[in-house]
């Protein structure tokens, strides 16, 4: 059958089943970030704060550096065996991350062993999450109606945004709530990993019900050596650079204002962890609900006029806001200063899966939208604590904020030559 022939309930089961998968794995993902502040100090020795940040940030720039892998891994599975089969794939892997870094006994107890377990569970994850990215857009934008791919595929963000909160409320409910301080650093940590563990349970009987996508149905004709092949992928050049240059600016600055920005608030604004935690849970929970607001109107007006929007506010503001926000000892100032930040860059994560997804064929669309998605990811979102950290530490913290107006004034130059995907769309070719 034809896309006109999926009814509006396997559209709505698509989306809960798709995101819902991609809610738990990076819940999973970011619970590592929003706990760091506290378990920092069971992994290595130092005494120094900003020196045990650094090395938990190094670990988890290390975990992005298995993405790639993980793009090019699954997205290759999903296009020669299905998105649904890589999906529950990557779910498994992740919920097993978690389960080793929650029972992994810390550095008092077997030394060197607790950071190399560590590093090992990150890596895992960052296989797993890598593989998330490109086969959960291509499944959300294939399952998605002609006139509605911005809307549905914005929902991988809402998600994607979602573990975060997840991770963020666990934490609040646990340091107002349940456990003291000490009991968050000595063990409390613990927990939400269990949790992840726990709940990749539900994502994997969800995940294992969905439907496969027409579009990967209706290439089951097409030789295997034409699917998902590095080879293949190649032939595609100006849609591969697309996917880097679109991404290079968008996730420096999202990993800035959601990831890095709790740490900020306590290293750099000196407010309180539970300031900061509260902070990051307000502004993130209206972030992910601008998400499909931006996806819908990207529907009636198109991707490109986002992305520029999102480009020239980018570049111009994001050394006045950071900068501003530095200096603030407002709590109240801070948030709205985030939500600006939030706001712009939503012009970018709201639709940046669906205009990826449009670049490919779909016998190569998992991998063309994971693999150079991940590698950039990598490079330049998975190191953005490590390198504000590292700059905050030589004394010229304002030096990042210059970086990321940079990389975004970059990807601005990108979105300038490119067509808009939404006339153009590979999707359409299904």
């Amino acid at each position: 059958m034809n896309t006109t022939q999926i009814t509006t309930a396997q559209r709505i089961k698509a989306i809960v089943g798709g995101s819902v998968g991609n809610l738990v794995e990076w819940y999973d993902w970011y619970a590592y970030a929003a706990f760091a502040i506290y378990f920092s100090n069971s992994f290595f020795p130092d005494s120094d704060l900003n020196a045990q940040l650094m090395n938990t940030a190094g670990i988890f720039a290390v975990g992005f550096l298995m993405r790639p892998i993980g793009g090019w891994i699954f997205g290759s599975i999903a296009d020669k065996i299905g998105r649904k089969k890589a999906m529950t794939l990557s779910v498994l892997l992740m919920s097993f991350g978690s389960l080793l870094i929650a029972l992994t006994p810390t550095y008092k107890t077997i030394g060197i062993l607790a950071p190399a377990l560590l590093l090992i569970a990150r890596l895992l994850q960052g296989l797993s999450v890598g593989g998330e990215y490109g086969v959960s857009a291509t499944y959300l934008s294939e399952m998605a109606s002609e006139n509605r791919r911005g809307f549905y595929s914005s929902f991988q963000y809402v998600t994607l945004i979602g573990g975060q909160l997840i991770a963020l409320g666990i934490q609040l409910i646990l340091q107002k709530l349940l456990l003291t301080e000490t009991q968050l650093e000595e063990w409390g940590w613990r927990i939400p990993f269990v949790i992840g563990a726990l709940l990749s349970v539900i994502a994997l009987y969800l995940r294992a019900n969905l439907h496969e996508t027409e579009a990967f149905e209706n290439k089951k004709e097409v030789s295997d050596k034409k699917k998902g092949t590095v080879t293949e992928l190649l032939k595609h050049p100006k849609a591969l650079l697309t996917v880097i240059g679109l991404t290079l600016g968008g996730t420096l600055a999202f990993y800035t204002y959601t990831t890095y920005m709790q740490k900020f608030l306590v290293n750099t604004v000196h407010l309180t962890k539970e300031q900061s935690t509260l902070i990051s849970f307000i502004s993130l929970f209206i972030f992910a609900c601008l998400q499909p607001v931006f996806g819908a109107l990207s529907d009636k007006i198109g991707r490109r006029p986002l992305l520029l929007g999102f480009g020239i506010l980018g570049t111009l503001c994001t050394v006045p806001l950071l900068t501003a926000l530095s200096t603030t000892t407002s709590m109240w100032t801070a948030f709205f200063l985030i939500m600006a930040a939030l706001i712009i860059v939503s012009g970018y994560t709201s639709i940046n899966a669906v205009v990826k997804a449009e670049l490919f064929p779909s016998e190569i669309r998992a991998l063309g939208v994971g693999l150079p998605y991940a590698l950039t990811v990598a490079i330049f979102g998975g190191t953005a604590e490590y390198v504000a950290l590292w700059f905050k530490q030589a004394g010229t913290e304002q030096y990042f904020y210059w970086y990321i107006t940079g990389c975004i004034l970059f990807s601005l130059i990108v979105y300038a030559g490119m067509k808009d995907t939404k006339d153009n769309s590979s999707l359409d070719k299904d």
